[in-house]
């Protein structure tokens, strides 16, 4: 732990950003109940709604409950309210359901577990799929012919009318749903095969791992409703990847680890061939510091070829699938950050390296081909890491050429034609905006501007700004002020933190990335301060990686970098300074109250993270290796061996039934605290998991911020 005396050199240097100023005639205070809700949206930026690009060049959105169509040249082609929708099929629809284009006069939608096409040449509604109440992944063939989805745990599809069960497994393992934990960027569970004649899925047999108990208190007595969570250093979870063959009404599962099926190993990264007749699957060992990727023949199983093998001294971290030319050569695109950032390589159908882009930035999205794949475009947080810019990639030499040009950050949908793209950004200056664009960066036509939401409320500026942490790295921050704010007047400050992997809290976007409850914090005079440190999303693999082995360390340092900063500006009074976050910020909460004594005298921590090895294997291990290679990092990051240290009113928030950071955590915490003679105090959300949501987000807002008045 460093002493907060060394930093004082090091956040000398500070590099002001943008600023976002508050408009004229502001009157309206922003309520904790309007910052939460937002009035129903009416907080928000407008934004475009259901954006679709329509296979034949034109692109829909919905506005005001209607469909509407456009040709590519823009002009408007068909319009289709909801209530002509709900006309057509008999029923009352109160909005304008999500749907897919299925082709240029068809779209497909559904009403809960009822699937339908709507056809405008015809006017007309076709039921398609039936599907039984309880059925959940639903994933459509790319034809939209057939259907797969899961049902207590097992694996069913519809195909030419009839329902085939894939999978019948007992309780305690699990197909088609995603696996470890939706670690290694898995988020589904179901993979077609392009033709339609195959569907992969993963599998995971969770029998022989810890089950944790929780309760549900809402009934008469409390239920007793265990779930399944491996703890690090403990049993994971055995990961499979099985495929079913229609025509064979056959499954085979690969051959992941020459035919042992146990927990060494992650299964990530399914990709089916074009051909249909391979797939590719990264495979990851359990200390996840190495990564393959196998092609496995789809008819047996068994490997057909390792392409290329990554190792790390740290961690591997893959993430996305391979990206196929739109060929039947094979070649592929693969991301990865061996370069020191997330870039893109081109391999061969036999895994030999072709070519990679040099960004020194992370890239973050593939969103396409161009035509005859002569490029293709994708989405990465450079060249400042603040902001989210639209790139072309040219092939053969994957040189880089940015799209988009205005600061902010972008998001984009690529049109089938791969010559246009849909782009919405904002900036700490524009709300949103949404433009056409041709990959040559001209702007094609301006599709909405947004006017600001908050332009009649009472909204202080707020400003970005980079400093340096102790090793002389640049870490962006961002200040929320009070509404007229007046630097000759010393203002009390409140840190909101959360500093850990996939998380960046600060960007060139609307408000800053700011939530609107900091503005209604703020308009009761208090400045607002966060910093992203080391160990935080989209620097690169050195800052992601510092962290490594020892939690809680690295980022103290940088949060402290920060804060020290704070307390050096004249308009801020640190006596009076409180911390607050979530999750791994309620890590971070606790490290820093415990860690840095005296310098808040206030802190929330919410969902806190007090002891790693009580967390998930798949997360933990990756940045901590496992409790039995790393058994000081563990006990050094253990937050219940610092409660002697304490100074300064500490509240402990958890919901009853979190199911990510599990109770435990806070109930050892609490034990510490009762054993060392410290005072807490301790609040619980019944019946909400990780997060509050929905009205009652408001009542525990409410609750932080009378926290922060009573006690500073």
């Amino acid at each position: 732990m460093r002493l907060i005396g060394l930093f004082l050199f090091s956040t000398a240097f500070v590099v002001a950003a943008s600023v976002s100023h508050p408009a004229a005639g502001q009157t309206q205070k922003l309520s904790v109940e309007d910052a939460v809700l937002g009035r129903g949206g009416e907080l928000y930026p407008d934004r475009i709604g259901q954006w679709h690009w329509v296979p034949n060049g034109g692109w829909s959105h919905v506005e005001d409950n209607t469909l509407k169509v456009n040709a590519r040249n823009g002009k408007p082609t068909l319009e289709l309210s909801a209530q002509k929708l709900g006309e057509v099929m008999g029923k009352e629809l109160k909005r304008f359901p999500a749907h897919t284009w299925l082709a240029p006069g068809g779209f497909r939608f559904n009403q809960g577990n009822s699937w339908y096409r709507f056809d405008f040449k015809r006017k007309a509604v076709e039921t398609l799929f039936e599907l039984p109440e309880n059925a959940e992944n639903i994933h459509f063939s790319d034809d939209g012919q057939r259907v797969a989805w899961t049902q207590d745990n097992n694996v069913y599809l519809s195909a030419g009318g009839s329902f085939v069960q894939v999978t019948d497994h007992p309780e305690g393992v699990v197909a088609g749903q995603a696996i470890a934990r939706y670690e290694f960027g898995i988020g589904e569970g179901l993979f077609w095969s392009p033709d339609g004649m195959a569907v992969a899925f993963y599998e995971k047999d969770e029998r022989h791992v810890t089950t944790y108990p929780l309760a549900d208190y809402s009934k008469t007595p409390a239920e007793h409703t265990p779930i399944v969570y491996p703890m690090a250093g403990g049993h994971s979870e055995y990961a499979s990847l099985g495929v079913y063959h229609i025509k064979l009404r056959k499954t085979v599962y690969i051959d992941a680890n020459n035919g042992v099926k146990d927990d060494s190993y992650y299964i990530t990264n399914v990709a089916w061939a074009p051909d249909g007749q391979s797939l590719l699957a990264a495979i990851v060992s359990r200390d996840q510091n190495t990564l393959k990727l196998t092609r496995f023949d789809a008819s047996t199983g068994e490997v057909v070829a390792t392409l290329l093998t990554e190792t790390d001294s740290k961690y591997v971290e893959p993430e996305k699938p391979a990206i196929f030319f739109p060929n039947e050569i094979g070649e592929f695109l693969w991301f990865s950050e061996k370069s020191g950032f997330n870039n893109l390589y081109w391999h061969t159908a036999d895994g030999s390296l072709k070519a990679h882009t040099k960004a020194d930035f992370a890239i973050d999205e593939f969103l396409g081909f161009g035509p005859k794949a002569a490029y293709c475009v994708v989405a990465g947080y450079g060249p400042s890491p603040v902001e989210r810019h639209i790139y072309k990639v040219s092939f053969p030499d994957m040189a880089m050429t940015k799209i988009t040009r205005q600061a902010g950050t972008h998001s984009a949908k690529l049109a089938p034609d791969g010559e246009r793209l849909l782009d919405e950004w904002s900036s700490l200056d524009v709300p949103y905006r949404a433009e056409m664009v041709q990959v040559t960066g001209k702007i094609e036509r301006v599709l909405l501007v947004s006017d600001n939401p908050l332009a009649d409320y009472r909204i202080g500026k707020v400003e970005l700004g980079t400093l340096k942490a102790n090793d002389g790295t640049d870490l962006h921050y961002r200040v929320v002020y009070p509404p007229n704010f007046d630097n000759s007047r010393r203002h009390p400050a409140v840190v909101y933190v959360y500093n850990g992997p996939h998380v960046q809290l600060v960007t060139n976007s609307w408000q800053g990335g700011a939530p609107l409850w900091m503005h209604s914090l703020a308009g009761e005079g208090y400045v607002v301060f966060s910093i992203d440190g080391r160990g935080s999303a989209n620097r690169g693999k050195d800052f992601e990686q510092a962290i490594h082995r020892r939690l809680g360390t690295v980022e103290v340092d940088d949060q402290m970098a920060g804060v020290n900063w704070l307390r050096s500006q004249r308009f801020i009074d640190d006596s009076r300074m409180a911390v607050h976050g979530w999750s791994y910020g309620g890590f971070m909460t606790t490290s820093l109250m415990l860690k840095q004594p005296g310098v808040f005298k206030a802190g929330i921590a919410g969902g806190p993270v007090i002891d790693w090895n009580l967390y998930e294997v798949m997360y933990t291990e990756r940045y901590m290796d496992s409790p039995q290679d790393n058994p000081t990092g563990y006990e050094d990051a253990q937050l219940t061996r610092y409660v002697d240290r304490l100074q300064g009113k500490l509240l402990m928030i958890h919901g009853t039934d979190d199911d990510v950071v599990v109770m435990q955590h806070n109930m050892r915490f609490l034990t510490a605290c009762i054993e060392q003679g410290k005072l807490v105090d301790f609040f619980v959300y019944p019946g909400h998991a990780h997060n509050v949501r929905g009205k009652d987000r408001v009542h525990l807002i409410k609750k932080v911020f009378d926290y922060i008045f009573e006690h500073i």
